[in-house]
């Protein structure tokens, strides 16, 4: 009964949190457009003052009502689809330390304390990722936790280099010698947590994690950490030459290559991952092009659907016996309706489809691009990525409703389950209303820009036109050929260009080898030789030389003797 009432209880604290505190302080301090910044004394030890700065902002108070409200219903979602975890409660307690974290991150404007958020990060997702504890999550969780150690040296690193201001304050950055090796170092770091090019493995791997992880770590928390991380330090990366160009180049790499490889995947949670890849290069494109309030307002949109496409994903597989391949599943809008439902709002929304969630952010962003002076490579990759977006998501609809299923007969489910309703119906609210509400009420103050008809709609034209190819290539074939072909193009495009081996077995093989010889050659080798081994292998064959003389002590005693008077005679 215990293990039942944990999620329920953790739902009701957040929920409570959610309403006393985070509600009316955001509502204040976005209206009032008010920023406060707290300096906790710890203790003073002679002319040293150790202090806790803590911020309490529009920024910070948004992106942690998005945390906790999608916290919320994922603790409610995870008591039923959870239900028969043996170990429920130790799942629950890291979800709490993993959302503990993430708002360390949000509210503690301090590098050392940003290292805890961010560590803390990154080890609970690590125990998540292996949670199921088979070779498959083992090795997830093992490309995870070392691509997100990466970003963990560099955050140390500029701790190092940050000395030379005399202090750690993220807000109160400024040009120094070491600016530029500072500011390279929390890009480096922010781009391997938001998992861009060519630190993009660790994110599709990472689906191995149950699926109300997915759901938190792939809308709020994760991969959204780098994404806020440089929104944060924005004022002083601006500053930075090609900061810009940096960011403008990975991510519209990375939202192509996101697209080519969901386009060619037959995993569901792994065409949704794929999406999360697709849109964190969207808001990385928007800090690119100057933007970090569209970054923050695309980030707060994305979250609500994402999730709610999670939720739906895991439901879908728990109901039909743990099948993720689409090439299995079909015919489900009479078996799962409301789900079906929630899941097409989702993907309408992923797609920026007019007046949803993704529409607001994502259709600016887009649209400022090409009234900003941006290389037309660039702008290419941009749209093509859009139209990629909508063609995978219509791909990913018509296999689960249009196609004849392949699992088993068609039979009525009908998933009664309030614990897996009212979370969807609440997301699904958020999609629909979220993107207008944020749009209206917190960010009314971002321009809308000036440009030509054409360029208004080419956006939406992109979007309309991947949709209707996916279509005519659905309605001609709606399955993916249970034999893949053999062309290196496929295959580039289904392994995340090679990303995965190249960053994981191209990298250890030759360090292995070179780890291998050196065994072989110092530590099983000289070292054993020269030291305690070969030592006591000496010692041992001259005792077994001489223990013959000791046998008849007398005898030996005699003859030792006689050979010493000889030799004192002689001298």
């Amino acid at each position: 009964m215990l293990l039942k009432s944990t999620p329920k209880i953790s739902m009701l604290t957040i929920w409570l949190i959610l309403s006393l505190t985070s509600i009316p302080l955001m509502i204040y301090f976005i209206f009032m457009n008010k920023t406060i910044l707290i300096q906790w004394s710890l203790m003073t030890i002679s002319s040293m003052h150790i202090t806790i700065p803590l911020i309490i902002d529009p920024v910070g108070l948004l992106f942690s009502f998005i945390v906790l409200f999608i916290s919320a219903n994922i603790m409610q979602f995870s008591s039923s689809y959870m239900a028969h975890d043996p170990f429920m409660k130790r799942f629950i307690h890291l979800v709490l330390l993993f959302i503990l974290s993430m708002n360390m991150l949000i509210y503690i404007p301090h590098l050392m304390f940003l290292l805890l958020g961010w560590d803390g990060l990154g080890i609970t997702s690590f125990v998540l990722v292996i949670y199921y504890q088979n070779p498959k999550s083992l090795a997830a969780g093992m490309i995870t936790a070392l691509t997100n150690r990466i970003g963990d040296a560099l955050i140390l690193l500029s701790i190092a280099w940050m000395l030379n201001q005399g202090h750690w304050m993220i807000l109160q950055t400024e040009p120094t010698n070491f600016s530029p090796s500072l500011l390279l170092a929390i890009t480096l770091a922010a781009l391997t947590k938001s998992a861009q090019i060519p630190f993009s493995s660790w994110l599709p791997a990472a689906m191995a994690a149950p699926t109300p992880v997915s759901a938190l770590v792939h809308s709020s928390t994760l991969v959204t950490a780098g994404v806020f991380l440089l929104i944060r330090f924005y004022p002083a990366l601006s500053m930075t030459k090609n900061f810009h160009a940096l960011l403008l180049l990975t991510a519209s790499l990375t939202m192509f290559m996101a697209g080519l490889s969901a386009m060619f995947e037959s995993d569901m949670k792994k065409i949704i991952a794929l999406s999360t890849l697709s849109q964190l290069g969207v808001m990385m494109a928007s800090l690119g092009l100057a933007l970090p309030s569209l970054a923050l307002f695309h980030l707060s949109t994305h979250a609500l659907f994402k999730a709610l496409l999670f939720m739906c994903a895991g439901s879908i597989i728990s109901s039909m016996h743990h099948a993720q391949d689409l090439r299995i599943l079909g015919a489900l809008t009479n078996q799962l309706p409301m789900l079906l439902s929630s899941m097409t709002i989702a993907n309408l929304a992923l797609c920026g489809t007019p007046f949803l969630a993704g529409f607001y952010s994502k259709d600016m962003i887009l649209e400022l691009s090409t009234a900003n002076p941006t290389n037309i490579l660039i702008l290419i990759l941009l749209f093509l990525s859009t139209a990629l977006t909508s063609a995978y998501s219509i791909r990913f609809m018509a296999s689960l409703v249009w196609s004849p299923s392949m699992s088993s007969p068609l039979h009525q489910i009908n998933n009664k389950d309030l614990d897996i309703s009212i979370p969807t119906l609440f997301l699904s609210m958020g999609a629909i209303f979220g993107g207008a509400t944020m749009s209206w009420l917190m960010f009314p103050s971002i321009p809308e820009p000036f440009i030509p008809l054409q360029l208004k709609l080419t956006a939406t034209s992109f979007t309309l036109f991947g949709a209707t190819l996916s279509m005519l290539l659905t309605l001609s074939k709606t399955k993916i050929p249970l034999n893949p072909p053999t062309s290196l193009i496929y295959h580039l495009s289904a392994s995340m260009w090679f990303l995965t081996p190249l960053s994981s077995q191209f990298l250890m093989k030759y360090p292995l080898l070179t780890s291998m010889l050196l065994l072989k050659t110092i530590d099983s080798g000289w070292n054993e030789t020269l030291g305690g081994q070969g030592t006591k292998l000496m010692s041992s064959s001259l005792y077994m030389k001489i223990q013959p003389w000791q046998n008849n002590l007398i005898t030996s005693h005699l003859t030792l003797m006689s050979m010493t008077l000889l030799l004192f005679l002689f001298l």
